[in-house]
């Protein structure tokens, strides 16, 4: 082969290339045709991704109590796999206020749908809500 059609060449293979891939994320995105858990492989979890930013006047002892009950809701709520929970600490300065990560994680959408409305999960929402200044939830399927 020629020198001078190597970037010819070169720029086909990765055309097709992006073609494919593109090809496979509209496959793997499509869910017009299949529920999510069709789509989710087996080993994939469902993560529930709740970061709190408190109000200032927030007591110590109030953060205490809201930690000590988001951990006791695995107990309370068999739908719960696992769970998590931390305080931040990164030092990039890009936090906006929050400063606790609460992360449960779920084998199925069924399951987190009993878990919203479950009357401890319920209790825990009363019990934070008139101390958090702002939330952000976020829910994905493990990759």
């Amino acid at each position: 082969m020629k020198t001078k059609h190597l970037p010819y060449v070169l720029f086909f293979i990765l055309a097709l290339g992006i073609s494919f891939s593109v090809a496979t994320m509209e496959k793997r995105t499509d869910t017009s045709k299949t529920n999510t858990s069709e789509m989710t492989p087996k080993d994939s979890v469902l993560r529930h991704v709740v970061l709190f930013k408190f109000t200032e006047n927030t007591s110590a002892s109030k953060l205490t109590e809201i930690e000590t009950a988001f951990s006791q809701l695995p107990d309370k709520i068999k739908e719960i796999q696992d769970y998590e929970w931390g305080l931040n600490n990164s030092p990039e300065g890009l936090e906006k206020g929050f400063t606790h990560c609460f992360f449960v994680t779920f084998k199925t959408e069924e399951a987190r749908s009993v878990y919203l409305p479950h009357p401890d999960h319920k209790a825990f929402v009363e019990l934070a809500s008139p101390h958090i200044e702002d939330v952000l939830v976020v829910d994905y399927w493990t990759k």
